[in-house]
């Protein structure tokens, strides 16, 4: 297991975005009862926090204490550290589970394995995040040299599942078809800088070369973003939902 977020959740927690409300309302329709839902590997809450206005109550986990310091607080979001795959959770608990930007952490087989133990007959897994962010072309391309350029080696290698859009990872379960979701934001130019100084692969590159990759390109973003106060920031939605078949009982 991969801990890459702890030594700094709280920028996480301010700069990295959350889940379009449709999406979220549309996870919450899946499953026939909005008893209890788990959203594992959770960070800083920006999913659970949202689930928790749907479920009664909501449980989730992560491996970062410290992310969890920072996350999202209602009262019926149970925090708890542990890892995905392996809980201390009852057989058959869950009507939803939900994994946000970090099933590519995790180690598939032991997962999925826990999913089908606490998943409710007729609950639903859904496995979601977000794609490289999209502005304009000019800042798009600074962006994408830096991410694909500067930080080519810095990468986890498991950050290419999210480069093949979750398409790639094993997924043992009866797939549904889902619509297609983006999240919309107006930031400004701070904002934006923030959330590419908490990517994984720019904390590499820092601690290897004592500087800051978004810093070496500052200058050309400053550039490519111009005089506007906000510009709109898109974020493509990955989703996949299945169900698990051999959970529902006849």
């Amino acid at each position: 297991m991969k801990d890459l977020f702890s030594g700094h959740a709280a920028d996480y927690s301010r700069f990295r975005p959350s889940y379009p409300e449709a999406l979220v309302s549309y996870l919450a329709s899946m499953p026939k009862s909005r008893e209890i839902a788990w959203d594992c590997g959770t960070g800083s809450g920006q999913l659970a926090g949202a689930l928790a206005a749907y479920f009664k109550s909501v449980y989730a986990t992560d491996i970062s204490e410290k992310q969890m310091q920072n996350a999202v607080q209602t009262p019926n979001i149970h925090y708890s550290v542990c890892p995905a795959e392996s809980t201390s959770f009852a057989d058959k608990q869950f009507d939803l589970i939900t994994v946000a930007q970090a099933v590519h952490w995790f180690d598939f087989d032991a997962f999925y394995k826990e999913v089908k133990r606490v998943l409710k007959p007729g609950g639903s897994l859904a496995v979601t995040g977000y794609a490289l962010l999209e502005v304009d072309s000019e800042v798009d391309e600074v962006i994408l040299e830096l991410y694909s350029g500067l930080l080519k080696g810095y990468w986890d290698p498991e950050r290419r599942y999210i480069d093949e859009e979750y398409k790639t990872i094993p997924f043992p379960f009866t797939e549904i078809e889902s619509p297609k979701f983006r999240n919309e934001y107006q930031w400004s130019l701070a904002q934006l800088t923030g959330y590419l100084e908490t990517w994984s692969a720019v904390k590499h590159y820092t601690r290897d070369k004592g500087v800051s990759p978004v810093a070496l390109v500052g200058d050309q973003l400053k550039a490519a973003w111009g005089d506007a106060d906000t510009k709109t920031v898109n974020f493509p939605i990955l989703l996949r939902v299945g169900r698990n078949d051999s959970a529902v009982i006849p």
